[in-house]
């Protein structure tokens, strides 16, 4: 144990972690009458997120609270497909305007704004409190259960005590790693690096991808400026900055011609960042007092771009479930197993679904040298259109999507 805490609370619920997951899950318990304190280690939401991606699952969620207007009225861009190029094969990858959702498109919007906006809707409830600045460090057990948690303040050591510990503190957990809860992983054949570009108005809108030989491109469309994600094989970095940026800047031309002329915008190698992809899950999501969600429960792969939105079901979820049992002060080790069992298995399909993404279309062409032919499922896809739906509904809607279930009270 640490020093004796400067602050001492209690609640029924404490979620370490202010990311979509948890913010989301804070916000839906108190609207259901639950006293919820999130804990989040910055000061502020303002940094560099790599997902800022709201599929339509999501912003049906926004619209059962009766926030979507509200919500849209923050800037951001609308994408209804995501298009492709696989060699000479150009195709749109997945159409989301057939999905029986209030918004038929993927909307970008900067995750700290999104957040911003969870924490003003969470404030309309009594019993949601936000603390930032609060650092979850390690977990207090009690006779095997986890009953609160310790965290590091500006102020000084803080603890906190509550009914039922969340875990939302992403992938690379503190909550998870101190409840010694298991995890499985399964490798990804590759990592991205993450730069912009500026965006221009006769610039393609919808986001792209570019699979060439070895070389895998991603850009997103963020209104002035291109996310641009370059696919690189594992553990190559460092062979890819030994050959010079000129070099990388001459890859970067050629998978993207039309934005060839602004890649001097990239003088040095500190604004591209490193993104180390990896997939995992926990065995068990829970135990006594406890419970994971999100990144916390199971990293996933960026392909997709599902993980924000797996998270946020990940939350509605764990609010179907828990609101009920944390309003009464009986929550038991049978209502956290119900809310993995419930997510569990949508999990495991999305990941299977990378994984063979990852090892069947992304390793092969990261690790070619010639020109391939591109996969069966992607020349039918460009040749029937209507074959766009099912990659629609799989990133705009997820394998189970979920539903507010929990009143407003």
């Amino acid at each position: 144990m640490g020093a004796a805490p400067s602050e001492a609370l209690s609640t029924q619920c404490c979620i370490a972690g202010g990311g979509p997951a948890g913010m989301m899950l804070g916000l839906l318990l108190a609207r259901a009458g639950v006293r919820v304190l999130v804990l989040e280690k910055h000061a502020d939401f303002l940094r560099d997120f790599r997902g800022d991606t709201l599929h339509p699952s999501t912003l049906e969620i926004m619209h059962e609270l009766g926030v979507l207007e509200r919500f849209l009225q923050l800037p951001h861009q609308k994408v209804f497909r995501i298009n492709g190029r696989f060699g000479d094969l150009e195709f749109t990858v997945a159409d989301f305007s057939h999905l029986p959702t209030q918004c038929r498109y993927v909307a970008f919007i900067p995750q700290w704004d999104f957040l911003n906006f969870l924490v003003e809707v969470g404030s309309w409830y009594p019993g949601f409190q936000v603390r930032m600045n609060a650092e979850v460090t390690e977990l207090l057990v009690e006779d095997g259960a986890v009953v609160g948690v310790r965290a590091d303040t500006p102020s000084g050591p803080m603890e906190v005590r509550a009914a039922l510990i969340v875990g939302a503190d992403g992938r690379h957990s503190v909550v998870r790693a101190s409840a010694g809860l298991r995890v499985e992983e399964f490798g990804a054949p590759m990592d991205v690096l993450w730069f912009r570009l500026s965006r221009r108005p006769s610039d393609p809108a919808d986001p792209m991808g570019r699979f060439d030989v070895g070389r895998i491109f991603i850009m997103l469309n963020r209104g002035d400026y291109w996310q641009c994600g370059f696919v690189i094989a594992k553990g190559t970095l460092d062979e890819i900055r030994a050959q010079g940026l000129p070099a990388f800047r001459d890859r970067v031309a050629k998978l993207a011609t039309f934005a060839a002329d602004r890649v001097h915008e990239l003088q040095d190698w500190e604004p591209i960042k490193l993104l180390t992809v990896q997939v995992d899950r926990l065995r068990q999501w829970y135990r006594a007092g406890l419970l994971c969600i999100g990144d916390a429960a199971h990293a996933m792969s960026p392909v997709g771009g599902v993980g924000i939105n797996l998270a946020i079901q990940d939350a509605v979820a764990a609010a179907n479930v828990l609101a009920t049992p944390l309003r009464e002060g009986l929550v038991t080790l049978e209502h956290l197993q119900l809310v993995q069992k419930r997510r569990d298995w949508p999990t495991k399909m999305t990941q299977h679904v990378q994984l063979m993404v990852q090892n069947r279309i992304i390793k092969r062409v990261l690790n070619s040298s010639v020109p391939l032919t591109p996969p069966l499922a992607l020349r039918l896809i460009a040749r029937f259109p209507v074959l766009r739906r099912l990659p629609g509904r799989l990133i705009g809607l997820g394998i189970r999507p979920e539903h507010v279930r929990t009143p407003s009270i």
